[in-house]
């Protein structure tokens, strides 16, 4: 990885160890920001960020659990502590057990619920006064298509993501000095299929990722959202396969 010289911001990644967060870490450390990496899987986390410095970027590892204010809040203060400032928060950390309501998972609704909802709303109440102090910062939140519509097993994964978008516009509106951008990607390569537990949607589901684009495309759209002006805010970015129906 060649790393650009520029004024690099403090970018905050939750579910940094995989799929879409480990790419966005990648993308944003090529362009010259400073990553701060939150995971459950320390181990990951850690040798990412290993991988990165020996490249030429700044990033720093942090264990992380969406769902535990506490641990969102020692994120953050680890990275204020180590550059004094969080410019950016991308909230990506989420879980996707899918499966037909009359099977009631509901340990698994629950799951999504902590993880998908109130981990994105954890992240902002850890961010928001720190933001408002410097008189500027950037959410980005990751929702899905999703949240755009709903099919079969997919319900109450839905509702956390069509959650996620009016959150953020309502954020958007009450905070004129920072930015907000949602972010919904398509199928995407993850492993996010590794979590649904009901076999026959899981074998259905990756039968459809055959057309799934790469997490880097997604890295790609972040990177764009963050790298705008201060003037702009791109609020909404959408990136499915063309392939999708």
């Amino acid at each position: 990885m060649t790393v650009t010289p520029t004024t690099g911001k403090v970018v905050l990644i939750t579910g940094a160890s995989s799929g879409i967060g480990e790419a966005t870490a990648r993308r944003l450390a090529g362009s010259g920001h400073r990553v701060v990496l939150g995971a459950r899987r320390a181990d990951r986390i850690t040798a990412l960020a290993k991988e990165l410095t020996a490249g030429g970027a700044d990033a720093l590892p942090h264990e992380l659990d969406v769902t535990r204010p506490e641990s969102v809040h020692a994120f953050v203060r680890a990275a204020q502590a180590r550059y004094g400032r969080v410019d950016v928060l991308v909230n990506n950390a989420g879980v996707m057990p899918l499966s037909p309501l009359d099977a009631l998972k509901v340990d698994e609704w629950n799951r999504m619920i902590d993880v998908n909802l109130r981990g994105v709303l954890h992240g902002i109440a850890a961010v928001l006064p720190l933001m408002h102090a410097q008189g500027s910062g950037h959410v980005v939140n990751i929702a899905s298509v999703s949240g755009l519509r709903v099919d079969p097993t997919a319900a109450v994964y839905s509702a956390t993501k069509f959650a996620v978008r009016p959150l953020s516009e309502g954020l958007r509106q009450e905070s004129r000095e920072l930015r907000v951008t949602v972010v919904s990607p398509g199928l995407t390569s993850s492993e996010l299929t590794d979590g649904i537990s009901d076999g026959d949607v899981r074998d259905a589901v990756r039968g459809q990722m055959a057309i799934a684009i790469p997490a880097a495309a997604i890295g790609a759209a972040i990177d764009y959202a963050v790298s705008q002006p201060a003037e702009v805010d791109v609020n909404e970015i959408v990136v499915r396969p063309t392939a999708q129906g």
